[in-house]
């Protein structure tokens, strides 16, 4: 009896140090990939120029658009690059999206600016913006919406993680114009 009941008491104990040997190994591992992937949050985008040639909105609400927009993405991280492997760009007035083009997807290395040059042209039916457009076109700016929709992976070393779909909002005003002078670059919104 008195074998049998020391191994009924050391297995408890044994199982217990198996579970907080494990648990100390994951925290380890944890503590390892932080410290290699916290940098990730440093992405940035801005709009750093954007060329409105066509901009008006016609009787029956019909939106006649010529819109280029140059996007700065830098990836300022020293460890990891980053795989944009799906890249959606939608852009918005007053609320609406008035047109979509995917961009050809790409992987961007550390500490390295890519710009992204979206074209959205074409006509629109957009509802009700009569009026933001007469007070935008009487300030000589409009105010127009670019969301980025995502797909990308991150890369440091050999590992690579599993796709995120973060969004990235920039808001900015356009002057209307093939040369736009006065365009102020502005910093986009960027959320997991």
């Amino acid at each position: 009896m008195g074998c049998f009941g020391s191994i009924v008491c050391c297995i408890p104990k044994c199982i217990f140090k198996i579970i907080i040997s494990i648990l100390i190994a994951l925290g380890i591992a944890v503590l390892i990939v932080w410290l290699i992937l916290r940098p990730i949050n440093h992405l940035n985008f801005h709009v750093e120029d954007a060329t409105l040639t066509q901009f008006n909105v016609t009787d029956n609400n019909m939106l006649h658009y010529n819109l280029a927009v140059a996007l700065k993405l830098r990836n300022p991280n020293t460890k990891i690059g980053v795989y944009y492997d799906q890249i959606e760009a939608r852009a918005f007035y007053d609320g609406q999206r008035f047109d979509s083009v995917m961009l050809t997807p790409f992987y961007q290395g550390h500490k390295n600016t890519t710009i992204l040059r979206p074209v959205f042209s074409g006509q629109r039916l957009l509802p009700n913006v009569q009026g933001e457009f007469n007070k935008d076109k009487s300030d000589g700016k409009f105010n127009i919406q670019v969301k980025l929709y995502l797909q990308m992976r991150f890369k440091a070393g050999v590992v690579k993680t599993t796709k995120f779909k973060p969004r990235v909002k920039c808001d900015f005003e356009v002057p209307m114009g093939s040369s736009a002078v006065g365009f102020t670059p502005e910093k986009c919104n960027y959320s997991m």
